[in-house]
């Protein structure tokens, strides 16, 4: 292997992790610097540095990175009412280039030359973690254990793990999950077992965040979210800050049985994959936020958004969040979303979200002496639509007669 001094490792205390903490010492004979993040997943983070310290790692980082994640990354992505293939509300998506920006910075603190990551080669996130730490970093090394080792199944890792003195938790090992789980603030991913088989129904108690719909309470929980600019700043009156307003809503939210989705999605890499998300929050969020946009968004600058979210939301998939199209489109997106200030009001029942009102006091482009179907009091001329049609019938006309 070519020469690599220090590098910098995502780390999360796990066992693949921590085998390649060790591998990455023997392979390479480097430093590690460790970095483990909390961006909402639920876990104590902690315990990470005593395992990291057990391996005698001498430079710990343990960064507490949910408002950040939320703010910077989260609500940008949400004034884009971004979904991926029609369902997908981007969970591990949008947390990739917030660990790789760290790295990086990890990197320029350190004097590192190099980042480490777990993601595997048949996987998403390797790419998204890459092209990140290249928008930041040109000139970075990444070292990617899974594209170069031959430890490929799970007892090549636990044989390596024991000939290496790693611990493993072996008391956990009978109540492992059979999935492959992501959380953060915004979603908890599971995939493989039993979802490897598209036809199979998730087993009930795999879900973690959320009830079933039908075991939801009968009565439904209403909910008032402020919008200040497109994003949430209130919820209830109380004023929250990003992250809290995630954590809030991913508990009333999950408790209506509210965020679960069953989805065959296609990886970036070619394949298609299928997983299972739990994303409470997201899912009111998402709904809420067009229904305020409908109240206070100008026709044609929403129908743009809608036309231009397809591509946003590809970016964040495939990993180009520092690339300068969605830096771009961003601008646009922000831009619009000045005048997204107002209130909503969601009713949450037995997995549905329903809005149940919306009001802006300085942004509504509702008029009610209009749209109304009693007496406009001559606010509009009904009489301009005979024109308006017959001008915009003149193409189809002119066509007809051609035809006939």
């Amino acid at each position: 292997m070519s020469q690599v001094n220090k590098v910098v490792l995502a780390y999360s205390g796990g066992l693949d992790t921590s085998i390649i903490l060790k591998w990455l010492q023997d392979t390479y004979g480097c430093e590690v610097v460790t970095f483990t993040a909390d961006i909402g997943q639920g876990e104590e983070v902690e315990p990470a540095r005593a395992k990291a310290q057990a391996a005698g790692i001498q430079e710990i980082y343990i960064d507490d990175l949910r408002e950040e994640f939320a703010r910077d990354f989260v609500f940008p992505m949400f004034r884009a009412n971004a979904v991926y293939e029609g369902e997908y509300l981007l969970g591990t998506s949008i947390a990739r280039p917030l660990i790789a920006k760290r790295l990086i910075e990890i990197v320029n603190q350190t004097g590192a030359d190099a980042i480490a990551h777990g993601a595997t080669g048949k996987g998403n996130d390797q790419v998204r973690f890459e092209l990140a730490a290249y928008a930041l970093k040109p000139d970075i090394r990444v070292i990617a254990p899974w594209r170069e080792w031959d430890l490929l199944s799970r007892e090549r890792l636990m044989q390596y793990a024991e000939e290496h003195g790693i611990a493993v938790d072996f008391a956990k090992q009978g109540k492992k999950s059979p999935y492959s789980m992501d959380a953060n603030l915004l979603h908890i991913s599971y995939e493989g077992g039993i979802l490897e088989d598209p036809w199979s129904e998730p087993e009930e108690d795999m879900w973690r965040w959320s009830v079933a719909p039908e075991a939801a309470p009968d009565r439904p929980t209403y909910v008032e979210l402020t919008y200040e600019k497109g994003d949430i700043v209130a919820i209830d009156g109380q004023p929250m800050t990003p992250a809290r307003v995630m954590e809030h809503l991913n508990q009333v939210a999950g408790a209506n049985g509210i965020g679960r989705d069953d989805i065959v999605e296609n990886r970036y890499v070619g394949m298609k994959s299928r997983g299972a998300y739990e994303t409470p929050a997201g899912t009111v969020m998402l709904k809420a936020h067009r229904a305020m946009e409908s109240l206070t968004l100008d026709r044609e600058a929403g129908h743009l958004k809608d036309e231009l979210m397809p591509r946003y939301a590809k970016m964040v998939y495939n990993g180009y969040w520092f690339a300068p199209e969605r830096e771009a489109l961003q601008a646009l997106i922000d831009q619009t979303q000045q005048v997204v200030n107002g209130v909503v009001r969601v009713k949450l029942y037995k997995g549905n979200v329903i809005i149940a009102g919306r009001k802006s006091a300085s942004n509504s482009l509702f008029d009610e002496s209009i749209a109304t179907f009693e007496d406009d009091a001559g606010a509009y001329n009904q009489k301009d639509a005979e024109g308006f049609i017959k001008l915009n019938a003149l193409r189809l006309r002119v066509a007809a007669r051609h035809r006939r």
